[in-house]
């Protein structure tokens, strides 16, 4: 009896749950990215075929942007597999679409998927719920400025790893000028390698080269530049100082656009006078920026 009493009070029913979700976004789209074709999905009833592969060439992705525009589309949801998604990402930012980046692995975690909707479908159907969360993406003078930064270290990683041929050549020559310099690609350093590749083996003639900051004096910078100077390691040697000096123009290049990028956003403080001019300290980055940056800028709002 008292069984009956507690379940006519309903708190032994069971919950009746709505049979769908709200949709939160029912204009939405997935794309499955890959390196040779997308796979899109757009709601049942926009098209007589609601899932279409397109080519990852350029004039596919625009003809994919005008079947999702017929179709209604007014955002999309995308995983950021690579690099493949950019070119999709800025073609359809252009468009006006709300593009959603979505990491793979939260897509992944989220429970419920069957066996048989593709990648695109699943994508599509979470979007529609509101479930994806889209990651950061700056605005385009940002990602200018960001694709160039990381373009000017990738040259000093290169001109770095020549460096390292440059000090292997010299030490297989026994010319041991990275134990009497800090830096051999320094202003003693490059002067001394310069004048061995012009042909000057006179170990005093040579340390007559050094800065006058240097520590180390001529005597001891001339007994470590006796060595053994064989034409192959002089081929090594001149090929790594080529390649150096050519990854040193780029990170300049690099230094000059980055200055012009920095230029073009608004500037709303005052700058501040320029600091007087300080001796380099002993160990000081050789790769620093040769411009100075604005104290204060507007960065435009993210898309």
């Amino acid at each position: 009896m008292k069984r009956q009493q507690r379940s006519s009070t309903g708190r032994g029913e069971k919950l009746r749950l709505p049979k769908h979700l709200e949709h939160l976004h029912t204009n939405a789209a997935g794309i499955d990215i890959g390196s040779r074709s997308h796979f899109v999905a757009v709601p049942v009833g926009r098209d007589p075929q609601p899932v279409r592969e397109f080519s990852s060439f350029t004039g596919d992705l625009y003809g994919m942007a005008d079947w999702l525009q017929q179709c209604g589309i007014d955002t999309v949801a995308m995983e950021s597999t690579g690099v493949y998604w950019i070119p999709l990402y800025e073609i359809l930012e252009s468009r006006g679409f709300e593009v959603r980046l979505v990491n793979a692995r939260q897509v992944k975690n989220v429970p419920g998927r069957k066996t048989d909707v593709l990648d695109c479908q699943w994508l599509q159907q979470l979007h529609t719920y509101g479930l994806l969360n889209g990651a950061f993406r700056p605005a385009d003078q940002v990602c200018a400025l960001r694709a160039v930064s990381r373009q000017q270290q990738t040259m000093i990683r290169y001109g770095a790893a020549h460096t390292q041929h440059m000090q292997k050549a010299l030490t297989q020559m026994n010319v041991l000028l990275h134990n009497v310099v800090s830096d051999i690609t320094g202003l003693t350093g490059m002067r001394i390698i310069q004048a061995i590749l012009a042909g000057e083996r006179d170990p005093h003639g040579l340390a007559a080269l050094r800065d006058g900051r240097c520590k180390n004096s001529e005597e001891t910078i001339a007994a470590s530049l006796v060595g053994n100077f064989r034409p192959e390691h002089l081929f090594s040697l001149k090929q790594a100082v080529d390649l150096f000096e050519f990854y040193q123009g780029k990170i300049a290049e690099c230094d000059q656009e980055i200055a012009r990028l920095l230029a073009s956003f608004e500037v709303r403080a005052e700058p501040e006078p320029p600091a007087a001019e300080k001796k380099r300290p002993k160990g000081a980055n050789r790769n620093r920026t040769t411009f100075s940056v604005p104290p204060c800028t507007e960065l435009p709002e993210s898309t």
